[in-house]
């Protein structure tokens, strides 16, 4: 199964974006193959849609769970519809390392 985690930077260093749609990185970790992929999110700037343009962009990575701070109102029905699953974690200052590890228990 792969989760995205929403990502500071591009290293396990990072912490957890609070921002799902204008997050500056997507980590992609694989919980089978411990595969991890940082990638920088395309609309963390953009003027409207940063939300469901992240979407997609996880939607195309075949993610089943995303670990965000917070996610957009538009955002939970079309998730749901995607069967992705959200999970708000509630902690700015966890590093990407350490969700990892909490992942794999």
């Amino acid at each position: 199964m792969k989760v995205a985690i929403t990502s500071t930077g591009n290293n396990l260093e990072s912490k957890l974006d609070q921002r799902f749609g204008r997050c500056s990185y997507f980590v992609i970790y694989d919980l089978e193959t411990k595969g991890i992929e940082f990638i920088p999110n395309p609309s963390k700037d953009v003027q409207e849609g940063a939300g469901p343009a992240s979407v997609q962009l996880i939607a195309s990575r075949k993610v089943q769970k995303i670990i965000s701070g917070e996610f957009g109102i538009k955002i939970k029905s079309l998730l749901d519809s995607l069967k992705i699953q959200m999970i708000v974690l509630k902690e700015p200052e966890k590093k990407i390392e350490e969700i990892i590890k909490m992942l794999n228990n």
